[in-house]
């Protein structure tokens, strides 16, 4: 009797607050920039591996790539991109479901425990600095049911699926700095206290829980207890107009509008609240995954596109991938969208663009998912001007038989984190970021 009470309690905050917004993991401290370093953001889109023959150039020039069918889009953006291939993960045969993508390492060679994906480490390292922003770490990506993301601290980390309870995770409550004329909080400071009333009940009854869990259920109880702190902080932040520190303006988007059971269009969305989050400084690190390790559906008949990604797609035995030629070049699209966002975006301190400030990265979880290796794993960079990349007019294209957590590492330098002990592979000795992507 007392476990369906339990459910039920569970249920009635669900309905309150989103079982999202409950267990998302905001369970991070505040993200701040290193001492002494202009700060940066970062965003990382993460998909499943794809096909090399689809993705690697038509031909390189120097380092200047004459982009393939798949990866056209990214001509629109050139001057902005780096595009890396043939890093090796630690454990180049490990297949889907393992953690190398963002952690470095694989799962079964650092067990559950241990592991930490980049981003989340990036934020471990930076808390306690100056500057604060409401939300860590927003991890959004819509349909990664029935396998893992790439998102790792200690256990895997699911993101926030909806876009309106990501919408409302970000700006409920939140006043842009722009706003300021009203001073009339007293809607906003009623909704605060109901929310961290249930809160504080729900502490109470999970506490209750854990003398009578196993060693790992506890554990990943502690996590969800921490992300409720957290939760509380970022609730009591919102009444500050403004979030983050940042001293000019920002516009806070629309909510949002479209077809939220199609998982690419939902992904749509949530990159429009990611830009905004950025640009009203209540995150700095963000991340965006589209489907699972295992699964994702594409439906985009505006393209001609039904069916899944993995089984329907890359493993159809077709040497020409037609279908996942058209799903790579969409999701190429998306990457450039975001990017042009970014830049047509100003800063609202003036001090440029979103993109200058702003360090987009592509991950994957293998570089070739046909064979179902990490042999070759592949990135796409981006950043704005001036920004932390070395780019070229016409692109850049580097392939490197170097480790692929070494590109890890630079979105760490990126951020100003440069001491690297405690991610990725123990056993890789003197850990550095690649040398030749970094513009100083």
């Amino acid at each position: 009797m007392r476990s369906h009470s339990r459910r039920k309690f569970l249920k009635g905050v669900g309905a309150s607050l989103g079982a999202s917004l409950l267990f998302s993991p905001f369970y991070d401290s505040i993200a701040n920039a290193a001492p002494g370093k202009k700060p940066k953001r970062l965003l990382i889109f993460f998909t499943m591996g794809t096909a090399p023959s689809i993705w690697k150039p038509k031909s390189v020039s120097g380092e200047t790539p004459t982009f393939s069918e798949s990866t056209s889009p990214l001509e629109e953006v050139k001057e902005h991109i780096v595009m890396l291939d043939g890093l090796p993960s630690g454990s180049p045969s490990n297949n889907h479901g393992s953690a190398d993508g963002l952690t470095g390492m694989g799962y079964y060679s650092n067990g559950p425990y241990g592991l930490i994906s980049v981003d989340q480490y990036i934020v471990e390292k930076l808390k306690g600095s100056g500057l604060s922003t409401p939300i860590p770490s927003l991890l959004l990506g819509a349909a990664v049911e029935g396998g893992k993301t790439g998102f790792y601290k200690g256990t895997n980390l699911s993101p926030i699926g909806s876009p309106t309870s990501a919408y409302s995770t970000v700006f409920t409550g939140f006043t842009p700095s722009n706003n300021q004329g009203s001073t009339d909080n007293s809607a906003a400071e009623a909704l605060l206290k109901r929310r961290k009333s249930v809160l504080d009940n729900l502490t109470k009854e999970l506490s209750s829980l854990k003398g009578n869990l196993g060693k790992e259920q506890q554990y990943k109880l502690d996590l969800h207890l921490e992300s409720i702190r957290q939760l509380e902080q970022r609730l009591s932040n919102t009444m500050t107009p403004g979030g983050g520190g940042g001293t000019g303006s920002c516009s806070v988007p629309g909510t949002p509008a479209g077809d939220m059971t199609n998982g690419l269009k939902a992904n749509q969305l949530h990159l429009d609240i990611i830009v905004g989050a950025f640009a009203c400084d209540i995150t700095r690190i963000a991340a965006i995954q589209w489907g699972s390790d295992q699964m994702m559906n594409a439906n985009l008949s505006e393209i001609g596109l039904s069916g899944e990604e993995h089984n329907g797609m890359i493993h159809t035995g077709a040497p020409a991938h037609l279908d996942l030629i058209k799903l790579e070049k969409w999701l190429h699209q998306q990457f450039v969208g975001v990017i042009k966002k970014l830049k047509a975006t100003p800063e609202a301190d003036g001090s440029g663009t979103l993109l200058d400030n702003t360090l987009v990265a592509w991950c994957r979880d293998m570089g070739d998912a046909p064979n179902h290796t990490q042999n070759e794993m592949k990135f796409v960079l981006a950043s704005g001007n001036g920004g932390y990349l070395k780019t070229a007019p016409g692109g850049r294209f580097i392939k490197s038989g170097e480790r692929h957590e070494r590109v890890l590492l630079s979105l760490c330098d990126a951020m100003g984190v440069t001491d690297f002990s405690g991610f990725g592979d123990p056993a890789l000795g003197s850990k550095s970021p690649l040398p030749g992507i970094a513009a100083t």
